[in-house]
């Protein structure tokens, strides 16, 4: 019977079921006496999250007998029936606008894309529109499942503006639940390409193991940590603290020189993903990235001696040298490792051509 029709829920249902809107009852087996009522019903009904069910319960989604429960931590009793109504997903707040996108991968549960430098992730005070958040609107329509009730994509990572490169994005609440857990686990490949100005060595000793999957050991591996939060100067931008914030690591890996030491060419890895981590870590030691008006120097001294072609390639790069450019993680129904590449986007790949040939 079609979980629409008002299936009887026994064992759990796969993971990977459909959305299940509309009425469902179960019974409560002698050996699930006494556990919250949230918590049995997350259980036996995977594809929402205990807090989706939580919030269905207090909104009197959930009743035995004809009498509403609208209390989570209810705990149940043998033989009792219940019976829980999931609406349809709501339609999203955001409009869906159409743009042109490059999808690396999609299945039912998730999509992967390569975010451009310049666009928005999410509707924001100062973007309310023209964001990825509309444009994958327009692009899934009624795929979406519904992350927590609402017909919207489940933005489990971003990117900044002007940071491009891959993002992966859930179409359920399953997947985006799924996916969360591994972004705290660390167990999700984060590789970045950038740009810093000087030459950024790793420290003796560094690291020689790899700080998650996707990179081989016995690579030299230098590492910043410091807490980070708001500045307490300029509120728009982020800081490292000595007291408060948060936690945050990152490994870094000099790939080559160029403009003859000048310039440092590094792969990034995050273990920790806080608001512009890669780029308030490595300011913070001096080395902040090429193009970056947040955190960067507007004329470095290393300028000076450029070429006069080069250097305008430099001055006109007008973003942060940052590139999101692999994603590895298992994915959410079946447990494959996926992982994905993209090269440099064109304005990056011409700069470090240009840099390169010094």
């Amino acid at each position: 019977m079609p979980p629409s029709a008002g299936a009887a829920i026994g064992d759990s249902a796969p993971a990977d079921a459909a959305p299940l809107t509309g009425p469902h009852s179960f019974e409560i087996a002698a050996p699930e006496a006494g556990e919250r009522v949230d918590r049995l019903i997350a259980r036996r009904l995977p594809s929402l999250s205990r807090s989706r069910v939580k919030g269905l319960i207090e909104a009197g989604a959930l009743s035995a007998a004809g009498a509403t429960i609208d209390e989570p931590s209810t705990r149940v009793k043998a033989g009792q029936r219940y019976l829980l109504t999931v609406p349809e997903a709501t339609a999203a707040l955001p409009e869906a606008q159409a743009r042109e996108l490059a999808i690396l991968y999609e299945d039912e549960a998730l999509l992967v894309l390569d975010k451009p430098a310049g666009l928005v992730v999410h509707p924001a005070p100062g973007n309310p529109d023209q964001t990825l958040v509309n444009a994958l609107l327009a692009h899934c329509g009624d795929s979406f499942a519904g992350i927590g009730g609402v017909r919207r994509p489940g933005i489990v990572h971003r990117l900044d503006k002007d940071t491009s490169g891959l993002m992966v994005v859930a179409k359920t609440d399953a997947a985006h639940r799924s996916l969360t857990v591994q972004f705290a686990e660390r167990s999700i490949e984060r590789r970045y390409r950038a740009l810093v100005w000087g030459r950024l060595l790793p420290p003796a000793p560094a690291t020689k193991a790899p700080a998650a999957r996707g990179e081989a050991r016995g690579e030299a591996w230098g590492e910043i940590t410091g807490n980070i939060g708001r500045s307490p100067r300029n509120r728009k931008k982020m800081a490292v603290l000595q007291s408060g914030g948060k936690a945050a690591v990152t490994r870094y890996k000099l790939e080559r020189l160029l403009m003859g030491g000048a310039v440092s060419m590094i792969t990034c890895r995050l273990l920790t993903g806080r608001t512009h981590q890669i780029r308030v870590h490595l300011a913070s030691r001096g080395h902040p990235l090429l193009g970056d008006p947040l955190y960067g120097r507007s004329k470095p001294a290393a300028l000076a001696g450029l070429p006069g072609a080069a250097r305008t390639k430099v001055e006109g790069f007008a973003r942060q040298a940052l590139h999101a450019e692999r994603l590895g993680f298992d994915h959410p129904l079946d447990g494959r490792k996926l992982a994905f590449e993209s090269p440099p986007p064109p304005d990056m790949a011409q700069l470090i051509e240009s840099l390169d040939s010094l």
